[in-house]
């Protein structure tokens, strides 16, 4: 710990659990920031809260009336938002001939729309003080094919384009956009949405036999969040030991 994000701000979506989020959420308490947590899930997100010490509010990210009140609400706790960290996400499987409408639109509601419901509700606050830094979380399936995945890795492509363009557009108020790219970080959640033997098969796919951990990821988010990437904008990290 070397207090990286001291006397910072930030705000996290689906932070409840034990993924990325989380993870995230406790490193930025780790390097000294004040944490605001959010989730869809009520009961895990009271947990996370309590576990970590901080303000939390239920938001679902489909809801532009729930996202306008958590942004509100986390800026009337901390005074102001200095990093949004944009972690919500939906997965799923389902090939494009089988795949329904519904399956589609709910992926890409919830993993696309909703880190850009997030990205226009925080980014007038952050334009307005001249500063910022939103970091998003991508897949590296926005970059590799996977059987049953085009909804997900299409939105997870759609989250890079968005970073790069919304970066280019809040560059001139000092306000940085990156996002992070995982392969594959294991926590007790994932097992229970991946079809058996999937995720054996991924791992097999790691350079370093096994998956991230949570922690991992949010390691790259932090440092994207913090003032060591004060140069950085409209990029993406690739966190992954996957081989080409």
């Amino acid at each position: 710990m070397s207090d990286l994000l001291s006397g910072k701000t930030v705000l996290v979506t689906a932070a409840a659990g034990t993924g990325i989020g989380f993870a995230a959420a406790k490193r930025c308490v780790e390097e000294g920031a004040r944490v605001f947590l959010s989730d869809a899930h009520e009961r895990r997100l009271a947990e996370s809260a309590q576990t970590l010490d901080a303000p939390s509010r239920v938001c679902n990210v489909t809801d532009e009336s729930q996202v306008r009140a958590l942004v509100e609400a986390a800026i009337a706790e901390l005074g102001h938002v200095d990093v949004l960290i944009n972690n919500a996400g939906l997965g799923g499987h389902a090939r494009v001939v089988d795949m329904t409408d519904e399956q589609w639109s709910r992926v890409l509601d919830v993993t696309l729309t909703g880190t850009f419901r997030m990205t226009r509700a925080v980014l007038p606050h952050m334009l307005e003080r001249g500063q910022g830094a939103i970091v998003n979380n991508a897949s590296v399936l926005a970059w590799r094919a996977q059987e049953g995945q085009a909804h997900y890795a299409a939105a997870k492509a759609g989250v890079m384009a968005l970073t790069r363009c919304a970066a280019v557009e809040a560059a001139e108020r000092n306000v940085r956009i990156n996002c992070v790219a995982p392969s594959l970080a294991m926590h007790e959640n994932l097992a229970k949405v991946t079809p058996a033997g999937l995720l054996e098969e991924l791992i097999a796919r790691e350079a370093f036999g096994r998956a991230a951990e949570p922690e991992e990821v949010a390691n790259v988010i932090l440092f994207l969040a913090s003032d060591l990437a004060s140069y950085m904008t409209g990029e993406t990290l690739s966190v992954s030991s996957q081989r080409a």
